[in-house]
């Protein structure tokens, strides 16, 4: 069945998904997850501190409507006529005031104790003001819940519980007869816990108390005093539930998208890669590409792997190839070998000099395998061979001493320039793959090589060049695979250049035949040394 192909916002999102490392993407789950408690109770403590100062704000409120009240209908009061329009538009006329309360810093005072009894008598004309307040303050009281008690200069009660009782000794009393608004918070004494998850709320067992002076021609005449007790935090939570949901679910929406983040930046591509690898494994299938969401570190492991499962590949399919050859190659010699022991076994009056004969073919075949199996155990150590950290070695010498161990059939002609870096090669490598390739352009028929050197790139590559008949283009492929040889007959076993490649490749050292139009040139990269 067909994958369904992914629709426009999956395209967009993989176009311009940034690409996170995987310690971002656990970093931010980490901090939110520890964060996020926090998060709560700072929510809690500013939405309850939200609730408080909203109460004051009703409180004033209130309070400068009574006053306002008051002063208008208090004897001999001067109205002053309002201002004109173009006065109250101007910018500042209008000044709110502004709430004071803070449950982290307002200092909570005692309950409010009860009025004191005093000989003195109320201020007549205060006396009859809230007489005429009186309904309204008890309309605003019944809807608003509120406690509104209006004092004289004296801090005498004239109306509520406290009637006839004195006050001007409280705090906010005497700064309100001083002309200055206060609002105070104080223990509630009736408070009775109702719930039992009233005590996370640290203004449940409080109460507001704001008192406002009652001015008439500039003169303070009363006080007007109010209190209530707070919102209820989990009251106002219900009121304003909606709000709260929407919160909730913006916290639970990034919580989604945090999950989705792991999911799709490590677990999901880590689950691909898990199936992708048993099915390696299996012998099918390959690595997928990471997607385009995946961690950075998840996409470098999907790099490696791709590039561990084309090694094995390449690893299993040389074994293979390998294993063939090297049946073939024993199979020739063992074949002589067996047959030339059954005619021995089966003709024992056989001829002194044929008898001679097959016991030289089985020791040439022995010798054979002997030497086979030696080069095999030379190209098993190349191919387990690991580089040498830190070489530095000077190549002239090693080039002169495969040159004097050459046939004296070949002429070796030396170019090589006096000033050649050091390369980060075993001499002893460098003078076996020299003399490997001397060898070989000997028994290909040549009769003169050169050896030359150029430049490159962070690395020197030294030139074997030929007079020889070359190779062919059909050969130029297969010259480097194990047991390729144009020499079976003489003996050849072909793994002359495949061990040479290999110890080289080692040493990150590399063995190219370069294109040529007569003879055979053979191309040496050697790493320069580092400093």
């Amino acid at each position: 069945m067909s994958e369904r192909p992914p629709g426009r916002f999956r395209l967009f999102v993989r176009r311009h998904w940034p690409a996170l490392r995987l310690r971002t993407i656990l970093l931010s789950v980490l901090i939110f997850a520890g964060i996020l408690p926090g998060l709560s109770a700072i929510f809690l403590r500013v939405y309850e501190n939200a609730l408080v100062r909203q109460t004051e704000a009703g409180l004033v409120a209130q309070s400068a409507v009574i006053a306002a009240a008051a002063e208008t209908m208090w004897p001999g009061s001067v109205m002053v006529s309002p201002p004109p329009v173009e006065v109250r538009e101007a910018p500042g006329y209008y000044q709110p005031e502004q709430a004071t309360i803070d449950l982290g810093s307002t200092p909570v005072l005692a309950p409010r104790p009860a009025a004191r009894p005093t000989p003195t008598a109320a201020d007549p004309e205060a006396v009859q003001v809230a007489a005429r307040v009186e309904p309204i303050a008890a309309e605003a009281s019944r809807t608003t819940l509120a406690s509104i008690i209006l004092l004289d200069r004296q801090g005498i009660a004239l109306n509520g519980y406290a009637k006839g009782g004195a006050w001007g000794d409280l705090p906010e009393v005497q700064t309100a007869l001083s002309g200055r608004p206060e609002t105070v918070l104080r223990r509630n004494a009736s408070y009775r816990q109702r719930y039992s998850m009233e005590w996370v709320s640290r203004a449940s067992a409080l109460r507001i108390h704001h008192a406002r002076p009652i001015v008439v021609n500039s003169q303070v005449e009363g006080v007007v005093l109010t209190s209530r007790s707070p919102r209820a935090l989990f009251r106002g939570m219900y009121q304003d539930r909606i709000k709260i949901g929407l919160g909730i679910i913006g916290t639970l929406g990034f919580l989604a998208f945090l999950a989705v983040l792991v999911s799709r930046g490590i677990a999901g591509p880590i689950e691909a890669l898990s199936r992708a690898t048993r099915e390696v494994a299996s012998g099918g299938g390959r690595v997928p590409l990471p997607s385009s969401t995946a961690a950075v570190e998840i996409r470098t492991l999907y790099e490696d792997f791709n590039r561990m499962a084309e090694a094995v590949d390449r690893r299993s399919r040389y074994l293979r190839d390998f294993a063939a050859a090297v049946s073939h190659e024993f199979k020739t010699p063992l074949a002589g070998i067996q047959g030339a022991v059954e005619l021995l076994q089966d003709h024992d009056d056989m001829e002194p000099d044929r008898r001679r004969r097959f016991l030289d073919n089985i020791a040439s075949d022995s010798r054979r395998l002997s030497a086979l199996v030696t080069r095999l155990m030379d190209l098993a150590r190349a191919d387990m061979a690991r580089p040498e950290a830190g070489l530095s070695v000077d190549l002239r010498p090693a080039v002169l001493k495969a040159m004097d161990a050459r046939s004296p059939a070949l002429e070796v002609i030396n170019a090589l320039p006096a000033d050649l870096p050091a390369v980060s090669v075993p001499e002893a490598t460098v003078e076996m793959v020299v003399s490997t390739l001397l060898e070989n352009s000997r028994q290909a028929g040549a009769r003169s090589v050169r050896i030359s050197t150029r430049e490159a790139p962070g690395c020197v590559i030294l030139c074997l060049t030929d007079d020889g008949p070359g190779v062919t283009p059909a050969d130029r492929l297969r010259i480097f695979e194990p047991f390729f040889t144009t020499r079976r007959d003489q003996g050849g076993a072909g793994l002359g250049l495949s061990i040479a490649r290999a110890l080289l490749a080692a040493n990150k050292a590399t063995l190219d035949l370069a294109p040529s139009a007569a003879g055979a040139v053979f191309e040496i990269g050697l790493p320069i040394a580092d400093a």
